[in-house]
Protein backbone atom coordinates (compact mmCIF):
# COMPACT_ATOMS: atom_id res chain seq x y z
CA UNK A 1 0.00 0.00 0.00
CA UNK A 2 1.35 3.43 -0.91
CA UNK A 3 1.92 5.86 1.92
CA UNK A 4 -1.21 7.84 2.72
CA UNK A 5 -2.52 9.94 5.58
CA UNK A 6 -4.01 7.11 7.62
CA UNK A 7 -6.04 9.32 9.96
CA UNK A 8 -7.54 11.22 7.04
CA UNK A 9 -8.33 7.93 5.28
CA UNK A 10 -10.06 6.48 8.35
CA UNK A 11 -12.09 9.65 8.83
CA UNK A 12 -13.07 9.70 5.15
CA UNK A 13 -14.16 6.06 5.11
CA UNK A 14 -16.10 6.63 8.33
CA UNK A 15 -18.11 9.23 6.38
CA UNK A 16 -18.85 6.56 3.77
CA UNK A 17 -19.79 3.97 6.41
CA UNK A 18 -22.08 6.50 8.10
CA UNK A 19 -23.94 6.77 4.80
CA UNK A 20 -24.21 2.98 4.37
CA UNK A 21 -27.60 1.35 5.16
CA UNK A 22 -27.93 -1.28 7.84
CA UNK A 23 -27.24 -4.79 6.53
CA UNK A 24 -30.10 -7.24 6.00
CA UNK A 25 -28.47 -10.54 6.88
CA UNK A 26 -31.01 -12.75 5.09
CA UNK A 27 -29.65 -11.43 1.78
CA UNK A 28 -26.02 -12.07 2.71
CA UNK A 29 -25.39 -8.37 3.25
CA UNK A 30 -22.25 -8.73 5.38
CA UNK A 31 -20.09 -5.63 5.60
CA UNK A 32 -16.32 -5.44 5.44
CA UNK A 33 -14.52 -3.87 8.41
CA UNK A 34 -13.31 -0.30 8.04
CA UNK A 35 -9.56 -0.92 8.08
CA UNK A 36 -9.87 -3.50 5.33
CA UNK A 37 -12.12 -1.14 3.35
CA UNK A 38 -9.24 1.34 3.23
CA UNK A 39 -6.78 -1.31 2.02
CA UNK A 40 -9.28 -2.59 -0.54
CA UNK A 41 -10.07 0.89 -1.79
CA UNK A 42 -6.39 1.69 -2.26
CA UNK A 43 -5.91 -1.51 -4.23
CA UNK A 44 -8.95 -0.93 -6.45
CA UNK A 45 -7.95 2.68 -7.07
CA UNK A 46 -4.65 1.49 -8.58
CA UNK A 47 -5.99 -1.65 -10.27
CA UNK A 48 -8.70 0.32 -12.10
CA UNK A 49 -6.97 3.70 -12.50
CA UNK A 50 -8.49 5.62 -15.39
CA UNK A 51 -10.93 2.82 -16.26
CA UNK A 52 -14.71 2.58 -16.36
CA UNK A 53 -15.71 0.17 -13.59
CA UNK A 54 -19.01 -1.60 -12.95
CA UNK A 55 -19.77 -2.83 -9.43
CA UNK A 56 -22.14 -5.79 -9.50
CA UNK A 57 -23.63 -5.15 -6.06
CA UNK A 58 -21.85 -3.09 -3.43
CA UNK A 59 -23.18 -3.33 0.12
CA UNK A 60 -19.67 -2.75 1.46
CA UNK A 61 -19.56 0.70 -0.21
CA UNK A 62 -16.12 0.14 -1.73
CA UNK A 63 -17.27 2.13 -4.77
CA UNK A 64 -17.99 5.21 -2.67
CA UNK A 65 -14.79 4.76 -0.68
CA UNK A 66 -12.63 4.60 -3.80
CA UNK A 67 -14.32 7.61 -5.38
CA UNK A 68 -14.34 9.71 -2.22
CA UNK A 69 -10.77 9.00 -1.13
CA UNK A 70 -9.53 10.04 -4.57
CA UNK A 71 -11.90 13.02 -4.76
CA UNK A 72 -10.48 14.57 -1.57
CA UNK A 73 -6.89 13.81 -2.54
CA UNK A 74 -6.06 10.95 -0.16
CA UNK A 75 -5.55 8.54 -3.07
CA UNK A 76 -3.72 9.67 -6.19
CA UNK A 77 -5.47 7.34 -8.64
CA UNK A 78 -9.04 6.28 -9.33
CA UNK A 79 -11.37 4.91 -12.01
CA UNK A 80 -12.71 7.44 -14.51
CA UNK A 81 -16.26 6.16 -14.02
CA UNK A 82 -17.90 4.01 -11.34
CA UNK A 83 -21.42 2.62 -11.76
CA UNK A 84 -23.01 0.37 -9.15
CA UNK A 85 -25.75 -2.12 -10.04
CA UNK A 86 -27.62 -3.21 -6.90
CA UNK A 87 -31.07 -4.59 -6.06
CA UNK A 88 -31.29 -2.67 -2.77
CA UNK A 89 -32.85 0.75 -3.35
CA UNK A 90 -31.42 1.96 -0.03
CA UNK A 91 -27.89 1.32 -1.33
CA UNK A 92 -28.64 2.89 -4.72
CA UNK A 93 -30.18 6.01 -3.21
CA UNK A 94 -27.41 6.29 -0.62
CA UNK A 95 -24.66 6.17 -3.27
CA UNK A 96 -26.37 8.71 -5.52
CA UNK A 97 -27.09 11.08 -2.64
CA UNK A 98 -23.53 10.75 -1.32
CA UNK A 99 -22.07 11.39 -4.77
CA UNK A 100 -24.22 14.48 -5.20
CA UNK A 101 -23.47 15.91 -1.76
CA UNK A 102 -19.72 15.29 -2.13
CA UNK A 103 -19.60 16.57 -5.71
CA UNK A 104 -18.35 13.28 -7.19
CA UNK A 105 -19.58 13.37 -10.77
CA UNK A 106 -18.20 10.02 -11.89
CA UNK A 107 -19.97 7.92 -9.21
CA UNK A 108 -23.54 6.67 -9.69
CA UNK A 109 -25.81 3.70 -8.97
CA UNK A 110 -28.80 2.06 -10.67
CA UNK A 111 -31.41 -0.37 -9.35
CA UNK A 112 -30.79 -3.82 -10.81
CA UNK A 113 -31.31 -7.48 -9.90
CA UNK A 114 -28.85 -10.03 -11.34
CA UNK A 115 -31.75 -12.26 -12.43
CA UNK A 116 -32.83 -9.57 -14.91
CA UNK A 117 -31.13 -8.81 -18.20
CA UNK A 118 -28.67 -5.95 -17.91
CA UNK A 119 -29.85 -2.45 -18.87
CA UNK A 120 -26.45 -1.81 -20.47
CA UNK A 121 -23.64 -4.10 -21.57
CA UNK A 122 -20.05 -3.87 -22.84
CA UNK A 123 -19.79 -0.29 -21.58
CA UNK A 124 -17.07 -0.90 -19.00
CA UNK A 125 -13.41 -1.83 -18.82
CA UNK A 126 -13.52 -3.66 -15.50
CA UNK A 127 -15.94 -5.09 -12.97
CA UNK A 128 -15.91 -5.68 -9.22
CA UNK A 129 -18.18 -7.92 -7.18
CA UNK A 130 -18.44 -9.19 -3.62
CA UNK A 131 -21.44 -11.49 -4.12
CA UNK A 132 -23.30 -13.91 -1.87
CA UNK A 133 -20.53 -16.40 -1.15
CA UNK A 134 -22.39 -19.56 -2.09
CA UNK A 135 -21.88 -21.71 1.00
CA UNK A 136 -25.20 -23.47 0.39
CA UNK A 137 -25.15 -23.57 -3.43
CA UNK A 138 -21.56 -24.54 -4.35
CA UNK A 139 -20.90 -21.10 -5.81
CA UNK A 140 -23.81 -20.74 -8.25
CA UNK A 141 -24.68 -17.38 -6.66
CA UNK A 142 -21.10 -16.17 -7.19
CA UNK A 143 -21.07 -17.40 -10.77
CA UNK A 144 -24.21 -15.42 -11.66
CA UNK A 145 -22.75 -12.18 -10.32
CA UNK A 146 -19.51 -12.89 -12.20
CA UNK A 147 -21.42 -13.66 -15.40
CA UNK A 148 -23.02 -10.22 -15.24
CA UNK A 149 -19.55 -8.77 -14.78
CA UNK A 150 -18.36 -10.56 -17.93
CA UNK A 151 -21.30 -9.11 -19.83
CA UNK A 152 -20.67 -5.59 -18.57
CA UNK A 153 -17.10 -5.66 -19.93
CA UNK A 154 -18.04 -7.45 -23.14
CA UNK A 155 -15.85 -10.43 -22.16
CA UNK A 156 -12.86 -8.21 -22.93
CA UNK A 157 -11.82 -6.59 -19.66
CA UNK A 158 -10.87 -7.59 -16.18
CA UNK A 159 -12.52 -8.16 -12.84
CA UNK A 160 -12.07 -8.57 -9.10
CA UNK A 161 -14.20 -11.15 -7.33
CA UNK A 162 -14.24 -11.24 -3.52
CA UNK A 163 -14.71 -14.77 -2.18
CA UNK A 164 -14.77 -16.45 1.22
CA UNK A 165 -11.33 -17.84 2.04
CA UNK A 166 -10.72 -20.31 4.86
CA UNK A 167 -8.44 -23.32 4.42
CA UNK A 168 -10.08 -25.02 7.40
CA UNK A 169 -13.50 -25.11 5.74
CA UNK A 170 -14.48 -27.25 2.79
CA UNK A 171 -17.12 -25.06 1.15
CA UNK A 172 -14.93 -22.01 0.35
CA UNK A 173 -12.49 -24.24 -1.54
CA UNK A 174 -15.32 -25.80 -3.54
CA UNK A 175 -16.69 -22.35 -4.38
CA UNK A 176 -13.24 -21.11 -5.41
CA UNK A 177 -12.82 -24.11 -7.71
CA UNK A 178 -16.25 -23.55 -9.26
CA UNK A 179 -15.55 -19.86 -9.90
CA UNK A 180 -12.09 -20.51 -11.33
CA UNK A 181 -13.55 -23.14 -13.69
CA UNK A 182 -16.34 -20.77 -14.70
CA UNK A 183 -13.84 -18.02 -15.47
CA UNK A 184 -11.73 -20.32 -17.65
CA UNK A 185 -14.81 -21.51 -19.53
CA UNK A 186 -15.58 -17.88 -20.39
CA UNK A 187 -12.10 -16.96 -21.58
CA UNK A 188 -10.76 -15.41 -18.39
CA UNK A 189 -7.70 -16.47 -16.43
CA UNK A 190 -6.66 -15.87 -12.82
CA UNK A 191 -3.89 -13.29 -12.93
CA UNK A 192 -3.60 -12.84 -9.17
CA UNK A 193 -5.05 -14.06 -5.91
CA UNK A 194 -4.60 -12.32 -2.56
CA UNK A 195 -5.68 -14.75 0.20
CA UNK A 196 -7.06 -14.10 3.69
CA UNK A 197 -7.35 -10.37 3.02
CA UNK A 198 -10.58 -9.00 4.52
CA UNK A 199 -12.51 -9.33 7.79
CA UNK A 200 -16.25 -8.81 8.30
CA UNK A 201 -18.92 -7.95 10.82
CA UNK A 202 -20.21 -11.52 10.92
CA UNK A 203 -21.55 -12.72 14.26
CA UNK A 204 -21.81 -16.42 13.44
CA UNK A 205 -18.33 -16.65 11.82
CA UNK A 206 -16.22 -13.74 13.08
CA UNK A 207 -12.94 -15.28 11.89
CA UNK A 208 -14.08 -15.93 8.31
CA UNK A 209 -12.05 -13.89 5.84
CA UNK A 210 -12.18 -13.29 2.12
CA UNK A 211 -9.72 -13.08 -0.75
CA UNK A 212 -9.40 -11.06 -3.94
CA UNK A 213 -9.53 -13.17 -7.10
CA UNK A 214 -8.29 -11.04 -10.00
CA UNK A 215 -9.43 -12.10 -13.48
CA UNK A 216 -8.21 -10.99 -16.91
CA UNK A 217 -9.67 -11.77 -20.32
CA UNK A 218 -7.60 -13.69 -22.83
CA UNK A 219 -6.54 -11.71 -25.92
CA UNK A 220 -9.26 -11.73 -28.56
CA UNK A 221 -11.93 -12.81 -26.08
CA UNK A 222 -14.33 -9.95 -26.88
CA UNK A 223 -17.73 -11.07 -28.12
CA UNK A 224 -21.25 -9.82 -28.70
CA UNK A 225 -23.23 -9.84 -25.48
CA UNK A 226 -26.72 -11.28 -25.28
CA UNK A 227 -27.80 -10.48 -21.74
CA UNK A 228 -30.84 -12.53 -20.76
CA UNK A 229 -32.95 -13.03 -17.63
CA UNK A 230 -32.24 -16.07 -15.47
CA UNK A 231 -34.77 -18.53 -14.09
CA UNK A 232 -35.04 -18.33 -10.32
CA UNK A 233 -35.83 -22.05 -10.26
CA UNK A 234 -32.27 -22.77 -11.43
CA UNK A 235 -30.71 -21.18 -8.34
CA UNK A 236 -31.59 -23.03 -5.14
CA UNK A 237 -30.34 -21.63 -1.80
CA UNK A 238 -29.09 -18.46 -3.52
CA UNK A 239 -28.82 -16.57 -0.21
CA UNK A 240 -28.39 -19.67 1.93
CA UNK A 241 -30.68 -22.30 3.37
CA UNK A 242 -34.07 -21.13 4.62
CA UNK A 243 -34.22 -17.94 2.52
CA UNK A 244 -36.62 -18.37 -0.42
CA UNK A 245 -35.57 -16.49 -3.54
CA UNK A 246 -38.71 -14.43 -4.07
CA UNK A 247 -37.59 -10.80 -3.69
CA UNK A 248 -36.74 -8.72 -6.75
CA UNK A 249 -35.89 -5.43 -5.03
CA UNK A 250 -35.47 -4.06 -1.53
CA UNK A 251 -37.41 -0.81 -1.69
CA UNK A 252 -36.77 2.18 0.54
CA UNK A 253 -39.87 3.62 2.16
CA UNK A 254 -40.46 7.31 1.41
CA UNK A 255 -38.96 9.64 3.99
CA UNK A 256 -36.99 6.90 5.74
CA UNK A 257 -33.34 7.00 6.78
CA UNK A 258 -31.69 3.79 5.48
CA UNK A 259 -28.81 4.16 7.92
CA UNK A 260 -31.26 3.31 10.70
CA UNK A 261 -33.21 0.73 8.77
CA UNK A 262 -35.66 -1.42 10.64
CA UNK A 263 -38.65 -3.19 9.17
CA UNK A 264 -40.46 0.13 8.89
CA UNK A 265 -37.69 1.68 6.78
CA UNK A 266 -37.94 -0.66 3.79
CA UNK A 267 -40.23 -3.14 2.07
CA UNK A 268 -39.80 -5.88 -0.49
CA UNK A 269 -40.89 -5.90 -4.11
CA UNK A 270 -41.41 -9.55 -4.96
CA UNK A 271 -40.65 -11.35 -8.21
CA UNK A 272 -44.38 -11.68 -8.92
CA UNK A 273 -44.76 -7.89 -8.79
CA UNK A 274 -46.42 -7.73 -5.39
CA UNK A 275 -45.14 -5.60 -2.49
Amino acid sequence: MSEIDLRAAINAVSDVVQNRPQAIREFDQIYMKTGDMILQSEFISRWAAGKRVAFVGDGDAISSSVAYLAHIGILDSAPSQITVFDFDERIVNGINQFAESAGIGHLSAVLYNVFDELPTVAAFDAFYTNPPWGASNRGTSVKLFVERGFELVGYDGKGVVVLADDQNLEWPRKVLHAVESHALENGFFISRMSPQLHSYHLDDAPDLKSCNLVLDALPGNAREVDSRPRLVSDYEHFYGNGHPLNVRFIRQNPGSDPRRAGNSEYHFEYLDGST
